[in-house]
């Protein structure tokens, strides 16, 4: 089953479908040709194919006024290794080419550095001279965008630079790169794009951008203020569970489960102060204590 990672970085693709080629240019130095629309396509391919076959992505770049396909991209993202990629990734290219009748170039995403190595290698197909090897975009060849302009034009970009560097010397600028784009997206892709950021990120990034977004930072959005409130319930929250447990008292299932799950700030305040004097866990949740 995929994983969120693979899912997440998917979306990325699919939000910007001019993303493969910007990548295939821009970080692999690869010739695109101009287009006027990069479009995402059906990336079904079981219609010819005995068994089950999904590409992640497939991006069709299309020219002219008969929007003539002239180009497409497979996308796959690949977060370890998989021995029956070297299988499916040729049939991907072939069928992809025979759709949409167009030279047709495979793209593997690879975050990990030794896996985008893996996904490398050339794959000898069997028939003499048909050899694919597969264009990889790793850590190395994501640009790093610290560039709040930069991030704002392009915040998907911005996403992978943080996943690729944001272990790195420029992790806090990264951060705040993105934080100065995060409040012109959607609802859907702010969330998403966020969690990914963050949970890229080293500590040290991290607390810098926390306490940017807690400092009412010139970045400051309705998205930072709920992000920053959502952050203090959470800390409150285990403050309770803290208490408890540090006064020896054990905490059952479905106290701690009630305790997480609040998001009312006042709530949390007094089981804080009850925390300290009930005799028994479950005391939280009674009447006089909710």
């Amino acid at each position: 089953m995929p994983s969120v990672t693979h899912e997440a970085l998917v979306e990325l693709f699919k939000n910007r479908p001019t993303l493969a080629a910007e990548m295939l240019h821009d970080a692999l130095g690869q010739p695109v040709p101009a287009f006027t629309e990069a479009r995402i396509v059906s990336s079904d391919l079981t219609e010819v194919l005995p068994s089950d076959r999904r590409a992640d992505v497939i991006v069709v770049l299309l020219v002219g006024e008969q929007q003539r396909p002239a180009m497409a991209i497979v996308v796959e993202v690949q977060l370890g290794v998989d021995p029956e990629k070297p299988y499916s990734w040729p049939v991907y290219v072939s069928q992809t080419r025979a759709r949409h009748r167009c030279p047709t170039w495979l793209l593997v995403v690879a975050i990990d550095p030794a896996i985008a190595r893996w996904c490398a290698r050339p794959i000898e197909a069997g028939h003499p001279g048909w050899i694919l090897t597969p264009l990889v975009l790793g850590p190395e060849g994501v640009p790093v965008v610290s560039d709040a302009e930069q991030a704002k034009a392009a915040p998907e970009v911005a996403v992978l630079s943080a996943m690729a560097h944001g272990q790195g010397e420029a992790a806090e600028a990264i951060g705040a790169a993105f934080l100065a784009a995060v409040a012109g997206l959607d609802e859907e892709r702010r969330t998403m794009y966020w969690d990914l950021v963050l949970s890229s990120l080293n500590a040290a990034a991290r607390r810098t951008l926390e306490a940017m977004m807690k400092a009412g930072y010139e970045f400051q959005s309705e998205f930072a203020r709920s992000y920053v409130a959502k952050g203090e319930i959470k800390a409150k929250a285990h403050d309770v569970l803290a208490v408890l447990e540090a006064r020896g008292l054990e905490v059952p299932a479905e106290v701690r489960e009630r305790v997480l799950a609040s998001t009312d700030l006042a709530e949390l305040d007094r089981w804080v102060r009850r925390a300290a004097v009930v005799g028994d866990a479950r005391e939280l949740l009674t009447t006089n204590g909710s």
